[in-house]
């Protein structure tokens, strides 16, 4: 396979062979036939001596002539033998017809058929020169090109093989990978997203590192329960339904790192219309919270969005103490929806805020009670991002914490 420089260095030169050679044509065929040749002869004849003339006139006449005008000059007579000449002696075509070749209206050669049936032929002096410093002209303009193309084409594309080892390297598994931002081009704006890509790539290959981590640990404790449970199972009946509820605890888990790993799949229906209000009213009535606002209609996935309103309401019921969580559903202000879950628990730190929302992360004291696994609220955060929304915590006038979740598409 050719590579990307040497295309681009061939088109290049290529080009300037064609340039050339269209000039070269174009020189070729820079004369043409409108110059009035029969009276043109008519005025030389009449200026010229007569034929009876002494040839040392007529030798005096186009030494005047060639001087002023700068031209080679021949008179021939009527067989084509030359009579008097000025300058360089010229020679008459082999078919003695008049013709006459210009260039950028300048006379090169021409030659005519008197009246009294002699023949008079005509050249620039520095008409041998045009076609050669044309030529000199081209040949160096080309020579330019190539060799101040290469230098340019290299540059190019040795952006590109320097972005295509970065994708290598990527693709090798260093994932912290990046590419160079040379420029302001087409290439640094490859370069720029390339980055991005690496970056949300590597940031997903941590998140999938960190979440079978945290669950490798997790499951450690309820196995080991089930295991010393199953052992003394038939000396304390009691254990069956500790076994059960450890049971009950792995299904969960799992449960919530499957629904995990399909969001971050991306794998997400969109295209359900859900009264969220009503939604809402459903899950409030297993835990007793509160509800109130308006009708809202949100385009997405009507699962996840019962698993997003799940998570919050069991969450607030694990620690907003003994009185009932508050849910209100209202149109968001551009558009969307606004969904609140409110209660009277101890409130969250303002420096674990945005931690919460981590796979596994549980604030200090949580880990003590047993009661989850860090999952829920990183689901919480996955299903409003993948609905066009966000969710974020914030203080509760008079104690307590407010959940406040935006999500996008949604009509009134």
């Amino acid at each position: 396979m050719r590579r990307l420089s040497h295309q681009i260095y061939l088109a290049m030169v290529g080009a300037m062979l064609l340039f050339g050679t269209l000039v070269s044509l174009a020189f070729s065929l820079s004369g043409g036939d409108g110059i009035p040749l029969r009276g043109l002869a008519s005025v030389a004849g009449e200026l010229l001596p007569a034929p009876d003339r002494p040839a040392s006139e007529l030798q005096a006449t186009l030494d005047r002539w060639g001087a002023r005008l700068a031209l080679d000059m021949t008179v021939f007579d009527e067989r084509g033998v030359p009579l008097a000449s000025a300058g360089k002696p010229l020679r008459l075509g082999p078919t003695h017809l008049p013709r006459y070749r210009t260039m950028h209206g300048r006379l090169i050669f021409v030659s005519l058929h008197l009246p009294d049936g002699r023949w008079f032929a005509a050249r620039s002096i520095n008409s041998e020169r045009g076609p050669a410093l044309l030529l000199l002209g081209l040949g160096l303009l080309a020579v330019a090109v190539v060799v101040a193309a290469w230098p340019i084409v290299r540059k190019l594309t040795g952006r590109l093989e320097r972005l295509r080892g970065r994708v290598e390297d990527l693709g090798g598994g260093h994932l912290g990978a990046r590419a160079a931002i040379e420029g302001n081009d087409e290439v640094a704006s490859l370069a720029r997203s390339f980055n991005r890509a690496a970056e949300r790539i590597e940031g997903l290959v941590e998140s999938q590192r960190r979440m079978l981590a945290f669950a490798s640990h997790e499951l450690r404790s309820p196995l080991a329960r089930l295991r010393l449970s199953v052992e003394m199972m038939a000396a304390d009946p009691a254990l069956k339904a500790r076994a059960g509820k450890d049971l009950g605890e792995l299904e969960g888990l799992i449960d919530e790192l499957l629904e995990a790993s399909r969001l971050q799949a991306r794998r997400v229906a969109t295209d359900q219309e859900v009264d969220l209000l009503a939604l809402v009213a459903e899950e409030a009535a297993r835990t007793g919270a509160e509800v109130a606002g308006r009708l809202a209609m949100v385009t997405g996935d009507a699962r996840l969005l019962r698993r997003l309103v799940r998570n919050l309401l069991e969450n607030a019921r694990r620690h907003g103490g003994t009185t009932a969580a508050e849910v209100s559903v209202d149109p968001g202000p551009g558009g969307g929806a606004l969904l609140t879950v409110a209660d009277r628990g101890p409130g969250i730190p303002a420096s674990e805020r945005d931690r919460i929302f981590e796979p596994f992360y549980r604030p200090q004291g949580a880990a003590e009670t047993g009661e989850g696994y860090g999952l829920g609220l990183a689901l919480v955060r996955q299903i409003a991002a993948a609905h066009g929304g966000e969710v974020r915590c914030v203080d509760r006038d008079g104690g307590g914490t407010r959940f406040e979740v935006t999500l996008g598409g949604a009509r009134t």
